[in-house]
């Protein structure tokens, strides 16, 4: 049996054993660690945050409610003013018209007549259809005077001046047969002579008119201050009832049949 003698003794002792890498890194770490913490002690809390805890904090403004405003008060109506008497102004009388010189106004053109008149101060003028056609004085121009209505003389300017007047190239006749056109009335006019506008606007306008040409013609009879009447149907003087009225007529300047 062999017997085992032991080795050399080492002269620093018996060797150590290496430590693991594992722990070598935990120690790093914790050194560091506690580094770090040593140093967080050092420096102590954060000044900036010191600084706000210790700044008194600003004072806040007071706020006062705002009053409401006083209640609007309406001043009571002011009682309407009483108005100023005053003085009735006398009362003064119209004024009376003044009387002026009418002239002859014979020959002279419609127009040129109605112009001097109203320089003489009459304004209230008319005319007529002196040959009681009936026809209206559209253009003054186209007319001349053959008769007035007052005569020349002395006259208020109010007076109504009624001239009787005839075409330029007509002739005026002996008597004014114009003038207003009478209302027939209850009975039958003699309108014979007279023209067809002038027996309708007598009659009632109620009344059936049957105008008719006479010239053998038979013509339409359009403008009626152009036919005169010829005879008629009721006779002069007959009693108006509502009975019809025929009128046979021509035109002026020709004759009756």
């Amino acid at each position: 049996m062999s017997q085992q003698y032991p080795g050399p003794s080492h002269p620093y002792g018996p060797p150590k054993k290496k430590r693991s890498t594992g722990a070598t890194v935990a120690m790093v770490v914790g050194g560091v660690f506690l580094f770090l913490v040593a140093l967080g002690a050092l420096v102590g809390p954060d000044d900036s945050e010191n600084d706000k805890a210790d700044k008194p904090s600003a004072p806040v403004a007071k706020t006062t409610p705002a009053s409401s405003p006083a209640p609007e008060t309406t001043a009571p109506p002011a009682s309407p003013a009483a108005p100023p008497a005053t003085t009735p102004a006398p009362s003064t009388p119209p004024a009376k018209p003044s009387a002026a010189q009418l002239p002859s106004f014979v020959g002279m053109g419609l127009q040129s007549a109605q112009d001097k008149a109203q320089e003489l101060g009459y304004y209230y003028l008319t005319s007529h259809d002196a040959l009681g056609r009936g026809r209206n004085q559209i253009s003054d121009r186209n007319w001349k005077v053959c008769s007035q209505s007052p005569r020349p003389g002395s006259h208020p300017d109010t007076t109504k001046i009624d001239f009787g007047t005839v075409k330029l190239e007509e002739t005026c006749p002996a008597t004014d047969a114009g003038g207003d056109v009478e209302e027939a009335g209850s009975t039958m006019p003699d309108f014979q002579g007279k023209s067809v506008k002038v027996a309708r606007e007598a009659l009632d306008s109620s009344t059936s008119l049957d105008v008719k040409d006479v010239s053998g013609e038979d013509r339409m009879i359009l403008v009626e201050s152009n036919w005169q009447v010829c005879s008629q149907e009721p006779a002069p003087g007959t009693a108006l009832n509502g009975q019809p009225v025929t009128l046979r007529a021509v035109k002026f300047g020709e004759d009756c049949y």
